[in-house]
């Protein structure tokens, strides 16, 4: 016994030593990682502030003259105010009404047993394995059958539909997790389903919460298929499709180019690094638990 117990403080410094080898490393290959990731947004962004002929001349160094004018040119060809405007509509009421229904849903399939609770949730899962092109027709057809077609409600319904699953799957694994003290306690209180659904799971769902509403808000306002399918009016289209059309009528200016796509990024990024610390908790406790 004593020879195992004189190796014990031998092999807890071994190991010490491999991790603090180890820790080096994984730092090394993250910032690596984060830099290879990070490079084409440093660069979109360095060449918004360059003029037409410096872009040609030097697409790599950093501009020898800032030019804001790009800004100012490409807000007013492209028509961004109308553009963003559009965006923020449909992503921020796509966003919530996914996010408010996905929430209910996944409360009553995860906190409650009857008898398609299963069936149902399977049937909401089955929905991640239909690929969106396919769709795209139908969908097309729907919507002028229904007189929906070119609205500004347009893009919602899709959005809804196609984010479901995955705000179902995600937030039903993360409810799972609460102890069934909790509505017992919050009962014995006088609390009634929808009080304790509203006061009690959402605040301690705030994680998962994060998490859907930054898929969702990233998938929306980057959407362009269903954009390019559905809206045909120039006054009713997303920031992704007017700045595919802004790229392809002026090839030339590629300074208000980058400058269009370094204005339309800027909402995005900020909405992601305000939810960020509850992120990586949400997608964890999704994926693990199931």
């Amino acid at each position: 016994m004593e020879p195992v117990l004189n190796q014990a403080p031998e092999i807890k410094k071994k190991k010490r030593k491999l991790f603090s080898f180890k820790n080096p490393i994984i730092y090394i290959i993250l910032t690596v990682f984060a830099l290879v990731n990070a490079y084409p947004i440093i660069w979109m962004i360095i060449n918004s502030f360059k003029s037409e002929k410096e872009f040609s001349n030097n697409q790599f160094g950093f501009p020898s003259e800032f030019v804001f004018e790009n800004y100012i040119s490409a807000w007013q060809t492209a028509s961004l105010g109308t553009l963003f405007t559009n965006s923020i509509f449909i992503c921020v009421t796509a966003t919530f009404l996914t996010v408010l229904i996905g929430a209910t849903a996944s409360y009553f399939l995860s906190r409650f047993t009857f008898k398609m609770n299963k069936i149902v949730y399977t049937l909401f899962i089955f929905g991640l394995l239909i690929p969106i092109h396919s769709t795209l027709v139908p969908m097309f057809i729907l919507m002028r059958n229904i007189g929906l077609l070119n609205t500004p409600i347009t893009l919602i319904f899709p959005y809804i539909a196609f984010h479901l699953p995955i705000t179902i799957f995600l937030l039903t694994s993360f409810m799972k997790q609460f102890p069934k003290d909790i509505e017992e306690s919050a009962i014995m209180d006088g609390c009634g389903i929808f009080r304790i659904f509203w006061s009690i799971i959402l605040p301690m769902s705030r994680p998962a919460l994060a998490t859907v509403l930054i898929l969702n808000f990233i998938y929306n306002w980057n959407e362009f298929s269903f954009a390019l399918v559905l809206i045909n009016d120039p006054g009713l289209q997303t920031l992704p499709l007017g700045l595919a059309s802004f790229a392809g009528q002026f090839t030339t200016d590629y300074g208000g180019q980058m400058a269009g796509l370094t204005m339309s990024l800027i909402p995005i990024l900020a909405f992601y690094l305000y939810l960020e610390k509850d992120i990586v908790n949400g997608m964890t406790a999704g994926a693990v638990k199931g």
